[in-house]
């Protein structure tokens, strides 16, 4: 897998948003999305931070791609 690049919150909620995620609210610096679909209901919790952490970007990317069927390696390249 390709290295993890370093972006922001804001940066991550751009592709989660164009994958079907929709803001439902914030409270301080974490922003709550979710996503509706046949399977149910998906929620994600993203800090919006300037950078986000590794081990945060890498538990929301997996979390994504096991939730939406995409590998996780296409995710990290729409990211870049």
């Amino acid at each position: 897998m390709p290295r993890l690049p370093q972006v922001s919150g804001r940066a991550l909620i751009r592709l989660l948003s164009s994958l079907g995620y929709e803001v439902i609210r914030q409270r301080g610096s974490h922003i709550r999305v979710r996503k509706i679909s046949a399977l149910g209901e998906h929620n994600l919790t993203v800090p919006d931070h300037a950078v986000l952490a590794k081990g945060t970007l890498n538990d929301i990317l997996t979390r994504v791609s096991l939730w939406n069927n995409i590998p996780k390696e296409k995710l990290v390249e729409e990211l870049r």
